[in-house]
């Protein structure tokens, strides 16, 4: 079992091929859309249909150059999964960044990806 578990992530020989299509480029560009998507203050669910867009782009890359499967679903589904997942850490890392900036009487930053309402008589300026 244990040989298949790479070749369910990636149908590619080298698993530098799935870093470089998969995580570096769609990953990137999955993290880009995913803070777009928070800047221009659009919900959250609107990082699905752009993630099947480019689940598509992605699946692509991997056929165009590497001669991989263009019409795989198992592999769309992989890649939609991976970009989704990095889309939308990079939606709620912006978001977080934009409730305290934005909101900064009302909010303070509680970790890379969570905000928390101030309490009364805290200061807005941290630094």
């Amino acid at each position: 079992m244990d040989s298949n578990l790479p070749h369910f992530f990636y149908e590619e020989d080298s698993f530098v091929t799935f870093l470089l299509v998969s995580i570096a480029m769609g990953g990137g560009a999955a993290w880009l859309s995913g803070r777009a998507i928070a800047g221009t203050w659009r919900p959250l669910w609107m990082v699905l249909p752009y993630m099947l867009v480019l689940a598509g782009a992605v699946r692509f890359l991997h056929f165009a150059l590497f001669e991989g499967s263009f019409a795989s679903l198992h592999y769309y589904l992989v890649d939609f999964t991976l970009c989704l997942a990095i889309a939308l850490v990079g939606f709620r890392a912006a978001r977080a960044g934009q409730m305290t900036s934005q909101y900064g009487w009302l909010y303070r930053q509680a970790g890379a990806f969570r905000w928390a309402r101030r309490s009364p008589g805290m200061p807005s300026d941290s630094g």
